[in-house]
């Protein structure tokens, strides 16, 4: 058997082992359980410097959680040398609370419909069917709200269904949550502030009626097959080449993303999500959720379907991840992989010669889904032909419900009197970048405007300005449409055949950030969303935009902990933290279900290559381009 890569995904078998060691060291047993269990990546020079053949220690971490009494661990180990490398005891209080298990969701309905208080309430609400109602189990967040310091806690609003096929969400019973206690296994809190009118018509996506019969079958086909090639977790695409990766937390990542063997990203991923509602009710204020760190992105993935997820020549790579017992569960299909046509690559008709050329750009779609409760989120990388990279993250499902009370300046009224509360998806991706080569430096690049003056007398003049972003301390930015604001990745040691450095161009989202005070809980949780950019200099040991442990964290780790070494940037390994994405005002039109909103951002070559890199992109020859009025093939 060949040796393994260091970047290789877990196989079932190493997750099996993982379990054996950590019990045969008396780290698992009966009582604990495995909240996240992933392939510990080995730090990049080491992989770097890896060849075919060379040994591989592989390693994996695991935060474990005693359930009986709630005590928890962080844990390194070696499958290759059946050692314990690390064994930290978590504190609570301090370090956060381990991830929220499915087991723990499913504990909650059982735990808050035997509580006396909360069935009296919901009883007094007019609802006698208890088997109708779903309490949703929700992350808690940190509020400094006495006696919860140090509990493992969930939150619950409840919905009630007319039977067991109707959707809940249309009928929020609104003005009551439970507080949970996890290990205690009881409802230690029950806020029932008001009585607020149960909305009564229903909002069943599923069952919508006559179907339209106007939509005539599109079909995209290859018969000659895709132009990628996928050795084993490699894969190679017209110059592109990079490794496929899938870990319980971030769902997909792509790693060693290089142009031509030129390196581009050592490692691409979301390093975290978050989604705070402006809801301030004493029963909703508390709404923060980290889709990454407290629910785990990779662990919600969906298994995609042919035609339905994918379209085209697909390719599916599963996917192993531990469950919360330690043991293996396979999830088939979670990525797809396939080739789009994506329009005009670039076309000019020349009125001096008469030279009339087109040619079509194509992309490379690797993808992922998940379903985080109520919402559902597709997340997209893109590689193109001439070298542009995007991330487009597809948000849709079914916006959280509240009763609607009249003239709110917090929610939009959905339905008769069914309310969505305002809300953000706001997303960190981590680029780790190595623009030809480890030695990089990064500048904000904007627009300026020349006044008039007599070298610019008739005003027409604008120019740019190139700051040299030198260290961490000034690394956190915001962006700027006004100025047209990019950052650019460079490389220190390369230069293209002009003499200018080889580079990259982040071209960044322009939407708000994060929309609470200041002096909010989730403002020190969730310090990513407070600046669109952020850079550190590689630390193998900072994967994670909020830090380790998001859970029931006071805030203040991840990025701003990070940046706090102030560490030079300028011409060294660095990492960027790019924050996107979208508030959210729903609309009627996101009723019963979302149809998909986008956000994103795009990596440009700028002076990476010499010249266009698509002229030897051929013309196109698809016989299934059809005069509509001649019925005959057109294209050449």
């Amino acid at each position: 058997m060949p040796s393994p890569h260091p970047l290789d995904r877990l196989t079932a078998d190493e997750i099996v082992a993982a379990r054996t060691l950590l019990t045969e060291h008396g780290l698992a047993g009966p009582d604990i359980r495995f909240p996240y269990l992933a392939l510990e990546e080995p730090a990049k020079d080491v992989v770097l410097a890896h060849k075919p053949g060379d040994p591989v220690d592989r390693r994996v971490r695991a935060i474990l959680l005693d359930v009986r009494t709630g005590a928890s661990r962080d844990v390194v180990a070696s499958l290759t040398r059946a050692t314990i490398d690390r064994d930290t005891a978590l504190d609570p209080a301090r370090d956060g609370q381990p991830p929220i298990m499915l087991e723990e969701f499913m504990a909650v309905d059982e735990i808050v419909k035997a509580d006396p208080g909360w069935r009296a309430a919901v009883e007094r609400r007019g609802i006698t069917d208890l088997d109708l109602v779903r309490p949703c189990p929700l992350s808690a967040g940190e509020f400094g709200i006495k006696g919860e310091t140090g509990r493992r806690l969930l939150r619950a609003l409840s919905f009630v269904a007319n039977r067991p096929d109707d959707h809940c969400w249309a009928h929020p019973i609104d003005g009551l949550v439970a507080y949970v206690d996890l290990i205690e296994k009881r409802v230690v809190q029950l806020i029932d502030h008001a009585d607020l009118p149960i909305p009564a018509e229903e909002g069943n996506f599923d069952q919508p009626g006559p179907l339209r019969q106007t939509l005539k079958p599109i079909s995209i086909t290859q018969p000659e097959g895709p132009s990628f090639a996928v050795h084993g977790d490699e894969v190679t695409w017209e110059g592109w080449r990079f490794r496929i990766g899938f870990d319980a937390r971030e769902g997909l990542t792509l790693h060693q993303i290089s142009i031509n063997d030129r390196p581009v990203i050592y490692r691409a991923s979301v390093a975290e999500m978050v989604v705070p509602y402006a809801d301030p009710s004493p029963v909703r204020f508390w709404q923060n959720y980290f889709d990454a760190g407290e629910y785990l992105l990779g662990q919600q993935a969906n298994e995609l379907r042919l035609g339905c997820d994918c379209l085209g020549e697909i390719h599916y790579f599963d996917a192993v991840l531990a469950d919360g017992e330690g043991n293996p569960r396979g999830i088939p299909s979670a990525i797809c992989m396939h080739e789009e046509d994506f329009g005009v690559l670039w076309k000019h008709t020349d009125i001096f010669t008469e030279a009339r050329e087109t040619r079509r750009q194509r992309r490379l779609v690797i993808s992922f889904f998940v379903t985080v409760g109520n919402y559902d989120y597709g997340f997209y990388w893109y590689l193109y032909l001439d070298g542009t990279i995007q991330l487009e993250v597809k948000a849709t499902g079914v916006v959280f419900t509240s009763s609607y009370i009249p003239g709110s300046p917090y929610a939009t009224q959905l339905a008769p009197g069914l309310g969505a509360p305002f809300h953000q998806h706001l997303f960190s991706a981590r680029l780790d970048m190595m623009v030809d080569g480890l030695a990089n430096a990064v500048d904000e690049v904007d627009l300026v405007r020349v006044p008039v003056s007599p070298s610019n007398p008739y005003g027409n003049a604008f120019s740019r300005s190139i700051s040299r972003i030198g260290r961490e301390s000034d690394g956190a930015r915001v962006a700027d449409a006004s100025v047209g604001r990019v950052w650019q990745i460079s490389s220190a040691e390369r230069a293209n055949r002009l003499g200018d450095p080889t580079a990259y161009t982040l071209y960044p989202t322009q939407s708000p950030l994060l929309a609470a005070d200041d002096s909010a809980s989730i403002s020190r949780r969730a310090a990513f969303a407070t600046r669109a950019l952020w850079i550190t200099r590689y630390d193998p040991a900072e994967r994670y935009a909020a830090g380790d442990l998001v859970n029931q964290h006071a805030g203040g780790a991840g990025l701003p902990s990070y940046v706090a070494a102030d560490r030079d940037l300028d011409g060294r390994d660095v990492v960027l933290w790019h924050t996107f994405g979208l508030t959210h005002y729903p609309r009627p039109e996101d009723w019963p279900v979302m149809p998909v909103d986008t956000c994103g951002f795009t990596l440009k070559p700028a002076g990476f290559f010499d010249r266009n890199p698509t002229l030897d992109v051929p013309e196109s020859t698809a016989d299934h381009c059809v005069d509509s009025r001649a019925r005959t093939s057109h294209c050449h």
